[in-house]
């Protein structure tokens, strides 16, 4: 199997072409740095992103405090771990790096607070 992916590491955006079989890396071209090599191994193996996105303020009609995953999770999670946000709802105060959704669906990571709200 052959996968073209362009590189987002840095701003270079090396494009890069990763070989493989059997969910294993057999080989990589085009990357710039050992970071872009990296990179694209994940992508090809196990692809992650970092989620954001906003929870309801309990008690304030259309107000959203804005949320992260503290560490990127399995790009194939991305819509589990979207409809739990989507059916949350916090209470204030909260603080910046306050966990909103623990484990958020069992992927191991956090949903946490990108500021504070009082």
């Amino acid at each position: 199997m052959k996968k073209e992916i362009i590189c987002t590491v840095c701003p270079r955006g090396c494009a890069i072409t990763v070989e493989g079989a059997d969910g294993k890396v057999l080989s990589i071209e085009g990357n710039g740095c050992k970071r872009g090599l990296a990179f694209a191994e994940s992508e090809f193996t196990a692809p992650v992103r970092l989620l954001t996105s906003t929870v309801r303020v309990a008690g304030r009609d259309g107000e959203l405090l804005p949320v992260r995953t503290r560490t990127p999770i399995l790009r194939d999670k991305l819509f589990d771990v979207m409809d739990a946000i989507k059916a949350a709802s916090v209470t204030l105060p909260v603080k910046q790096h306050d966990v909103i959704l623990a484990d958020v669906c069992g992927t191991g990571v956090d949903v946490i607070a990108s500021r504070d709200m009082e």
